[in-house]
């Protein structure tokens, strides 16, 4: 016993200045990383940004368009006049100029309604964005939950091997010290010897995976990826989850039927905007102009006038070779296809919730029994180690003793975290899943 705790801490004061170097992570920090940080998430909100600022009165076409302009034209000819009494006008370089200036007003007063419409769709439009971005949010949330968890038991699954390294160590001391003094072949000392580098190479690799993992959340944070941090080291499920409650939430708030109930609404708005050009379109105008000219030759060798215009101008479209008739029959039939949109995505919906939330009561009785399996394994171990110091059980049996140890404790952990990707599918599904 004594040996074992040497080598226990032999062990910890190896890894404690890199423990100690490194960030402990919390999942509520990384979370709020990714949300400030992530490149979708980034995209998302600039995208709902340009759906808030088409969403105008003006963009929809309710509003008034003014607009100033100025016209100059100068000229420099050879000119020669001959009038009706026969007498000739000639000039060589005449200059020639007129100035016009001045503002105009164009507003459509009345369009069919379809100025409303378009507001409408607009604002529909904008709060598809609004859905989009939810959509992005949910799933990054879910991509850095999942990773994080991922961690903790890879994590985990090190520290088991860790302590597999300890013991196969602490074998393989017992077997050359019988070995030395006659009372064990070397056989035996060469097989603890292999079994201890495999165990190394087991961990390696295990250290490696850890790694990418790391780097995977750290490029998910949008952050250095050589960051250095640790995690939490415990897995807690959520294992009050109700299937009623979670379907109710996610005929609610799950931001994909969401986004086809939006669209639904966007096709009765366009809809009713193709209906809108049956009627006639009345649009009235006024402005205020300036004109002012000058000739070298000619009756009048310069002008000026200035004054108000207005009026109105109406149109209605008669005849279009059936394009009206084709264009509502396209909206109606996109209409229709937005409804099934709606009821395909519910079907899918309840469908991945019913499937998913099978898998997950699965995984929360999965956990107690590899719970009560790691027990056991625990003690199986303890006891054939101390055995296996007095000699009385084969090395072939401590080694079997020992890697159902690890093997239960491995199982465990990846339960625990199977049980948890259960839960974040779940919540996401009900979009419901936060920090």
């Amino acid at each position: 016993m004594k040996m074992k705790l040497v080598y226990i801490i032999i062990l910890l004061v190896g890894f404690a200045p890199k423990v100690l170097s490194q960030e402990v992570l919390k999942l509520e920090d990384a979370l709020k990383i990714a949300l400030e940080n992530n490149y979708d998430i980034k995209l998302s909100k600039n995208d709902l940004k340009i759906d808030e600022a088409n969403s105008t009165a003006g963009n929809a076409g309710m509003l008034p368009k003014v607009t100033a302009n100025v016209v100059d034209n100068n000229s420099i000819q050879n000119s020669k006049q001959t009038r009706q009494d026969g007498t000739t006008t000639e000039l060589n370089n005449a200059k020639n100029n007129s100035l016009t200036y001045g503002v105009g007003l164009d507003w459509t007063v009345f369009d069919g309604f379809k100025m409303f419409a378009k507001k409408s769709q607009l604002e529909e439009l904008q709060k598809l964005g609004d859905s989009k971005l939810k959509l992005t949010i949910i799933t990054k949330i879910s991509d850095v939950t999942t990773t994080y968890f991922d961690l903790v038991q890879q994590q985990q699954q090190l520290s088991a091997l860790d302590s597999s390294i300890v013991i196969s160590n602490q074998r393989l001391t017992l077997a050359q010290n019988r070995y030395s003094i006659g009372k064990a072949s070397k056989l035996e000392m060469l097989n603890a010897q292999v079994d201890l580098n495999t165990d190394q190479t087991v961990l390696l690799k295990q250290k490696e995976s850890l790694k990418n993992t790391k780097i995977l959340l750290n490029e998910l944070l949008a952050r250095d990826v050589k960051t250095e941090f640790k995690v939490d080291d415990k897995i807690d499920v959520d294992k009050n989850l109700l299937l009623p409650e979670l379907t109710d939430l996610a005929t609610k708030q799950n931001p994909q039927l969401e986004a086809q109930i939006i669209n639904k609404k966007v096709a009765e708005l366009q809809l009713k905007q193709v209906k809108a050009n049956r009627y006639p379109t009345v649009k009235v105008n006024t402005g205020y102009n300036f004109a002012e000219s000058q000739s070298s030759l000619g009756f009048t060798s310069s002008s000026y006038s200035r004054g108000l215009n207005y009026g109105f101008s109406a149109s209605l479209n008669i005849f279009d070779g059936f394009a009206q008739h084709r264009n509502e029959k396209i909206a109606k039939i996109e209409l229709e296809n937005s409804k099934i949109a709606i009821e395909q995505q519910t079907s899918a919906l309840n469908s991945q919730l019913e499937s998913t939330y099978q898998t997950y009561l699965t995984n929360l009785e999965l956990m107690q029994l590899e719970e009560k399996n790691e027990a056991i394994a625990k003690q199986n171990m303890d006891i054939t180690l101390d055995k296996f110091k007095i000699g009385t059980i084969t090395p072939i049996e401590f080694r079997t003793a020992q890697l159902n140890y690890i093997n239960a404790k491995v199982r465990n952990t990846n339960t625990q975290f199977q049980a948890k990707l259960s839960e974040i599918n779940l919540k996401e599904l009900a979009g419901n899943l936060s920090f």
